[in-house]
């Protein structure tokens, strides 16, 4: 999606995690002069925790007021980008509040550790044949696009965009947007809703000429919490974000994510009676996928429920989480205007072991496809008391999904009715693992262990596939008179894992 529903929504002046314009151009000016670092938006956050949060000013309504449409309209001129006429090996532009997107942020670059702020002038932008216009200094920057030559030789494409509340998205190499980051989830999926901080300030640094990365730290703030973020962005075929945040409570915050990945899962074959739709296929994302700290890789298929589900994983340490579009096909979605063959995968990868805490997975139930309705992240056991305080690293990738190759994947999961109406039919495709590059032979001797936390497994049956030259499970369940049962599924040889865990929560 350009710009998701939910990313839009957080966006809009009603929503809690919004800064008031003044704070914004008061706290970074004091700054200007003096020696920036890091340390300048630490010293930022920690200053701001300690004070009440101060609600956004609003912009003009001549832009707020804005259509869809008409937004879209207004474009930054390439021209003006920062850096266009150095050649870097990145420009950066500037986006313009309106239509849901109505928190202006200030933005600033960094040369020689000099902060200097960037001021806002309509002569930045195109309006089309819109007549919309504000005094040059008037503070509605929304956000900002870095762009490098990802794809082409000399050719700056777009690599990641930086746009409402802490949402950011990025691209690998010959890719399109899909899903999205954010700086931090507070309750997500709670009865009482979702906080969204947001990024009320971005430093940008100029980077070197001979530089492979470009480093953009950012202020944020929301009713509960301040953080300062640093994010080293290594655009390439996958594009790689060396990620620290440092936060500070202004009150007691229980349901925390950390490294929150959104996406959109509207349908795939699983539920494609449910939907009158010409594709077979509607996702950004296909896939939860978990590196365990004890070598398990873990697969979940993402689903549009019916209700609002949550699933939390147990880790300790794990390697890594993320959301991945797996199926890469264009037949699989036959939309050549969306084309989600091309969104990219997304990987968490700590820097250090993150312990006590799980993986959460929220799959919100959606009738459209303009509405994010998957959201993955951390969640650390333990509460971040007010006045307290946490830092914490990590890498995160956009790009292609991160597998384990010396592990049967899983490439698919079909479900259908089985010998009666209320049994359903479970078929499981793996491709093959590879040793030394090549693919191994799964024949006889593979086991496929399945199991279901409630209900019966029937007629397990596997075999190689050799139309994939992978290996093709299925079974049966019988769910009784239960409405949830998660099943399990890994494939082995003399009794050590050879697969992937394919994970599924099967609802009634």
């Amino acid at each position: 999606m350009a710009l998701g529903a939910a990313a839009l929504g957080a966006a809009g002046a009603g929503q809690k995690g919004l800064i008031s314009t003044a704070a914004a151009q008061e706290a970074p000016a004091k700054n200007n002069n003096s020696h920036f670092s890091r340390r300048t938006v630490v010293d930022l956050a920690k200053d701001m925790a300690k004070k009440p949060f101060q609600a956004p000013a609003q912009i003009p309504a001549s832009f707020s007021s804005l259509s869809y449409d008409d937004y879209r309209k207004i474009r930054f001129r390439k021209d003006k980008a920062l850096w266009a006429d150095k050649d870097l090996g990145f420009t950066v532009e500037l986006l313009h509040t309106g239509f849901v997107v109505r928190t202006p942020v200030q933005i600033y670059t960094v040369e020689n550790g000099i902060a200097q702020p960037v001021i806002y002038s309509s002569e930045l932008f195109d309006f089309g044949d819109l007549d919309v216009r504000a005094p040059d200094g008037t503070a509605l920057f929304s956000g900002i696009r870095i762009n490098a030559p990802i794809n082409v030789l000399h050719q700056y494409d777009e690599v990641m965009v930086f746009q409402g509340a802490s949402y950011f998205r990025g691209l690998g190499a010959n890719q399109n947007y899909g899903i999205s980051a954010r700086g931090l989830a507070i309750d997500t999926g709670e009865p009482t809703g979702e906080e969204f901080p947001f990024f009320r300030s971005f430093w940008i640094e100029t980077p070197r000429a001979d530089s492979k990365t470009i480093t953009v730290h950012a202020l944020l703030d929301s009713p509960s919490v301040t953080g300062a973020f640093t994010f080293v962005i290594r655009p390439g075929a996958t594009t790689v974000s060396d990620v620290t945040a440092s936060l500070f409570a202004r009150t007691d915050i229980t349901h925390l994510g950390l490294a929150p990945l959104t996406s959109m899962y509207f349908f795939d074959a699983r539920e494609r009676g449910r939907f009158d739709d010409f594709r077979p296929a509607v996702h950004d994302s296909d896939t939860l996928a978990i590196a365990r700290g004890n070598d398990e890789w873990i697969m979940r298929p993402l689903a549009n429920p019916k209700t609002l589900q949550i699933s939390a994983f147990a880790e300790d340490a794990p390697i890594g989480f993320g959301l991945q579009q797996r199926e890469t096909d264009y037949e699989t979605y036959k939309d050549l205007e969306s084309r989600f063959e091309l969104r990219p995968s997304a990987w968490v990868q700590p820097k250090s072991p993150w312990r006590n805490g799980h993986v959460e997975l929220v799959e919100i139930p959606t009738n459209s496809e303009t509405n994010d309705n998957i959201v993955a992240f951390w969640r650390p056991r333990a509460t971040l008391k007010a006045g307290g305080n946490l830092t914490y690293s990590y890498w995160l990738s956009f790009g292609p999904p991160v597998t384990n190759i010396r592990l049967a994947r899983v490439l698919e999961t079909r479900i259908g009715m089985a010998s009666t109406r209320k049994r359903r039919k479970f078929v499981v495709e793996f491709d093959a693992p590879l040793e030394d590059g090549v693919p191994v032979y799964l024949g006889s001797d593979v086991e496929p262990r399945v199991s279901a936390s409630a209900g019966r497994i029937d007629n397990v049956v596997g075999r190689h596939n050799p139309m994939t030259g992978g290996y093709q499970v299925s079974f049966e369940m019988d769910p009784a008179d239960v409405e949830l049962s998660e099943l399990r599924l890994v494939l082995a040889h003399k009794g050590q894992p050879i697969s992937e865990t394919w994970l599924y929560r099967w609802t009634a």
